[in-house]
């Protein structure tokens, strides 16, 4: 299993970056956040963990050894895959995902693409007594002020990747766009994915 990667970012995209390793660029799918962490040009290490299929070879990667472990026991739950995994720690952060678990607040964790009352209901039960609280009552969701950019089609096609269904990204990216045309396309989509977790 590969568990960290360094190197340097040779590009980043809307749900993936390429970190070159050894002389070998490899492609890592991540969060909004974990990829607005990143500077293209610069050396960069991610926490990472390696999904094998029969057909495909998918790495994924995170910003701390924490969002691993989550996106790791979030899996072992059923009908919990890696991309609902990622999306679910794309809308919601650990603390704030730990929280909910604990809590057993159904509202919050199903604000995640994909996963309804009955998946909720199931991760709370599976997963409360296998995460600890956080120390602090947790922040809420963030909320990204700037709005985004024209590159409306590439930013639905990533939401649609995380998970969401066309129509209501369509209309969060739209929402965002009107507010504020000026940001670039991870603003985009982070606050489109802001947007569609609260209004579940």
């Amino acid at each position: 299993m590969i568990s960290s990667v360094r190197g340097e970012v040779l590009s980043i995209g809307l749900d993936h970056a390429v970190v070159e390793v050894g002389g070998v660029g490899l492609a890592v799918h991540a969060t909004p956040t974990t990829l607005a962490g990143l500077r293209r040009g610069e050396s960069s290490r991610l926490a990472t963990a390696l999904v094998v299929r029969e057909d495909s070879l998918t790495l994924f990667g995170f910003a701390h050894d924490e969002e691993r472990e989550l996106f790791g026991l979030l899996q072992t739950v059923s009908g919990i895959g890696p991309r609902t995994a990622l999306a679910t720690l794309a809308v919601l952060s650990p603390d704030v995902l730990r929280r909910a678990l604990v809590d057993g607040d159904l509202t919050t964790i199903t604000r995640v693409p994909g996963i309804g009352r009955k998946g909720a209901e199931r991760l709370v039960l599976e997963l409360r007594d296998k995460v600890d609280a956080p120390s602090a009552a947790p922040a809420t969701l963030p909320v990204t002020p700037n709005g985004a950019n024209p590159r409306r089609e590439q930013v639905v096609e990533a939401l649609v990747g995380l998970g969401f269904t066309t129509k209501p990204a369509e209309q969060a990216v739209d929402a965002v766009l009107a507010g504020d045309g000026d940001g670039d396309a991870s603003t985009l989509l982070r606050a489109a994915l802001t947007r569609l977790g609260k209004s579940r």
